[in-house]
């Protein structure tokens, strides 16, 4: 196969658009962004943690009074991304071991 021509990429254009609509075209686009920003800092936040356990071995703060029971957890979203981030569900297990 070799390279991809102008009247090969109409094409796909066409196709896509015939496909999706012109109407979501621009959501699907907008929610991949949002995706990417996303990936990017999580990313960035394993990179930064595998740092921090790698130099000194540090442990959660505590702050709930009940050791048993863990503090809630954020998704933090990119930055100058407010609408994204929400508390994350964690599963509960309610068997004791």
């Amino acid at each position: 196969m070799g390279r991809l021509g102008p009247t090969e990429i109409i094409l796909i254009l066409v196709v896509i658009i015939l496909l999706f609509g012109a109407k979501k075209l621009p959501d699907m686009a907008r929610s991949l962004g949002k995706s990417a920003r996303i990936l990017k800092s999580e990313a960035k936040a394993m990179k930064s943690d595998e740092n921090k356990s790698g130099t000194a071995p540090t442990e959660p703060p505590t702050a709930s009074a009940d050791p048993d029971q863990p503090a809630p957890r954020t998704i933090q979203a990119a930055p100058g991304d407010v609408t994204s981030s929400r508390p994350v569900a964690e599963p509960t297990d309610s068997t004791k071991r």
